[in-house]
């Protein structure tokens, strides 16, 4: 599935977020959310604002990703740029006024809003497509919830209570700014258990394929990366299977072809689509590439550390390049306007091949095969007697500088620059206006 960006419909929405009365005038292009939720057809094109914002540089556009490996760096990578937000994320010193967080958070309860408006109006839609445009708003909502969840809240730990404090869920729209905008953090437990009704109704609503737009897969891969960040291995390893028994999507015989494309490959089971007019919010590129292709200043450095984890003879490691003097890049996000893949089917199978090591089982394949299968496709030999430790390797060079890897941290219970994976400072702070703003709001320790 490709994620085409769209403009937003003019519905005029409100996040979870602080207002100035500047700001609270209604712009002229804009139309009251009556007109905007009206018809079917206007309904349907708000749904396609939700993933055009789901796709703003606060999301998949690509800050989340590349956050999400500044958190969890480790001494693999190293932040040279002179942008004060993304390098405090990468030295561990962020303040409740540090941008990125706040940008991530707006974002984020923009996309969510806009949901809750289609959701709010599912009844205007015609009857034989309301399923599917139920079933796209909740698999949005449960993504952006996601993200929120794993950068705001403490690590959901497997088997607790879960009751330290996660994001505010808001179902319903926002229209304005009252009392009832006062809300209070929910809890981990609650926010997941909001992500997994989000998702598993999802993916009992769409279609098996959708063009452009989510489908069952979509949301069924996406339910396996939840159900393994929780630790509930047997419906992560289910969903998996159920995305590589599709039949929908293959795995390319080429490394190096999954990346820099304008178009989908058939491994792509998500992916933002990215134009010469969403430069500024494909921040990957931006900041993991060096002039010459169209980046910045080459602000994010690949360091031996991680270099050394590479066989030789692996072709993901010939995928990273060398500029500025000798310093090493990585490839995967090298060309300006390419496609973002955001969930390949390369990680359905080591999500598989994960939980069936840990639950000596074999669904779908045994153990060996799925590891095989990602394995040498990187040009390396074919290896008997896989191990849970040779899995969680490979996902980590697989998967390498896509978005994984602080949450990776987290859930296998490591550490990062020396910070244990509970660390306060491994999380985002609640942004300060919102704290300002809202008197229920509870900051993190240490902000």
């Amino acid at each position: 599935m490709k994620l085409y960006k769209y403009v937003l419909s003019g519905l005029l929405v409100f996040s979870l977020t602080a207002c100035d009365k500047e700001l609270d005038l209604q712009p002229a292009q804009s139309i009251s959310e009556e007109l905007a939720l009206s018809t079917d057809a206007n309904v349907k094109s708000v749904l396609l604002g939700a993933y055009d914002a789901l796709a703003l540089d606060g999301l998949f556009g690509g800050n989340t990703l590349r956050d999400a490996e500044l958190l969890g760096a480790d001494g693999e990578l190293r932040f040279v740029g002179t942008f004060e937000g993304p390098r405090d994320v990468y030295n561990h010193s962020m303040i409740a006024g540090n941008y990125e967080a706040e940008n991530m958070w707006v974002d984020a309860y923009e996309t969510i809003n806009i949901c809750n408006n289609v959701l709010e109006a599912i009844e205007v839609v015609n009857e034989e497509d309301r399923d599917q445009v139920r079933g796209e708003a909740l698999f949005i909502r449960g993504m952006a919830y996601f993200q929120l969840v794993r950068f705001y809240g403490q690590v959901y730990e497997a088997g607790g209570g879960n009751t330290q404090p996660g994001v505010p869920i808001v179902v319903r729209p926002t229209r304005g700014i009252d009392e009832s905008s006062q809300v209070s953090r929910n809890s981990v437990e609650e926010c997941y258990t909001q992500i997994l009704t989000d998702l598993n109704e999802a993916k009992s609503l769409l279609p098996d394929e959708n063009g452009v737009q989510a489908g069952k897969f979509t949301a069924a891969a996406l339910l396996a990366r939840v159900y393994l960040q929780m630790g509930r291995y047997a419906e992560a390893r289910d969903n998996a299977n159920e995305v590589i028994n599709s039949g929908l999507f293959s795995l390319l015989p080429n490394y190096a072809d999954v990346w820099n494309n304008d178009d989908n490959t058939s491994e792509d089971i998500y992916a933002v689509q990215i134009s010469s007019q969403d430069f500024l919010e494909a921040t990957m590129t931006v900041f993991f590439s060096v002039p010459a292709f169209g980046g910045r200043d080459g602000d994010i450095e690949i360091e031996q550390k991680h270099l050394d984890l590479y066989d030789p003879s692996d072709e993901r490691l010939a995928l990273f390049f060398e500029a500025n003097g000798g310093v090493m890049y990585s490839g995967k996000w090298r060309e300006q306007y390419r496609n973002m893949p955001i969930i390949r089917l390369a990680e359905m199978y080591l999500i598989r091949a994960e939980c069936n090591a840990r639950l000596s089982t074999s669904v779908g394949a045994p153990v060996d095969d799925d590891y095989n299968a990602i394995h040498t496709r990187a040009g390396l030999n074919p290896k008997n007697g896989v191990t849970l430790d040779d899995i969680l390797l490979e996902r980590r060079l697989e998967l390498a500088h896509e978005g994984h890897r602080i949450h990776d941290i987290k859930r296998l219970k490591g550490s990062a620059d020396g910070l244990p994976y509970d660390d306060n400072q491994l999380l985002f702070p609640i942004p300060a206006r919102e704290i300002e703003a809202n008197k229920n709001l509870q900051q993190n320790p240490g902000y």
